[in-house]
This record gives structure tokens, sequence and C-alpha cells, in this order.
């Protein structure tokens, strides 16, 4: 029971200081006074999530999950950014039923769906696949 709590305590760590990442380079490339790429959000918003990803991989990896990594880093990254992937769709998913669903499109109904129910269903589904799919400690 202990290391479940200190392997948690490490993964919202790695996830906050990911979200850290991610939030600092999209404001900095977007806004910022590295605001070379200004004019195109979009991609901002791709390289800044791609960046937090491995990240959040090397973090794991290498401290989360450092007894349960694979000997096979790529395809070990691949599967973890498959997960990611799954857990961006939770989120998306949770906006657009808020909006479609249910018609709730205030900046708060927005929030919520997305960066509170969104959030917190697709970290649930990030750490059990994490911990059953991508670091299974064989191999």
């Amino acid at each position: 029971m202990w290391r479940r709590r200190v392997e948690l305590l490490r993964f919202g760590t790695v996830g906050g200081l990911a979200f850290v990442v991610d939030l600092a380079l999209f404001n900095l490339m977007l806004h910022g006074p590295v605001d070379v790429l200004a004019d195109k959000p979009v991609t901002v918003r791709v390289i800044a999530a791609a960046v937090a990803t491995l990240v959040s991989w090397i973090g794991n990896r290498y401290w989360t999950f450092a007894a349960r990594r694979t000997r096979r880093r790529v395809r070990e990254l691949v599967e973890y950014a498959a997960v990611n992937v799954g857990g961006v769709a939770i989120s998306a998913g949770c906006l657009a039923f808020s909006r479609y669903v249910l018609g709730l499109d205030s900046a708060l109904a927005d929030n919520v769906a997305a960066n509170g129910v969104g959030l917190v269903l697709s970290m649930i589904f990030r750490y059990v696949m994490y911990r059953t799919v991508v670091f299974r400690g064989e191999g």
C-alpha cells in the first residue's frame, strides 16, 4: 500500500511538471519573448504538448515506474504517446459532451468539462494504462 501511494505521488509530481512545461512553452512561443510562432497557435499547441509528453515520459520512466520500465525504449515511448492520445480524447470527449449534448457553452462550463472532469478521468486512464501497458517491467 505504501509503495502505491509513493508511486501515485510521483506520478502526480511528474504530471504537474509536464503541465508547467506545456503551459510555459505554449505561452512563451505564442505570447512571450520567443513568439516566433505567434501566428500559428495550433502549431505551438502541438509543439508544447509534444515536449511535455517527452518530459513526462522521461520522469515516469526513470522515477515513477523505474522498477517497471522495459528495455525497449522506443516501443515504450510509442505506447506512451498512444496512451496520451487516448487521454486527450477523453478530455476532448468530456468537453464535446458538455457543449453538444448538454448545451453548456460558457467559459466556466468548458473549463469544468475539459480541465476538471476531463483531466481527472484522463489522469486515471493514463495511470492505469502506464502501469499495465507501457511500464510492464518485461523485456
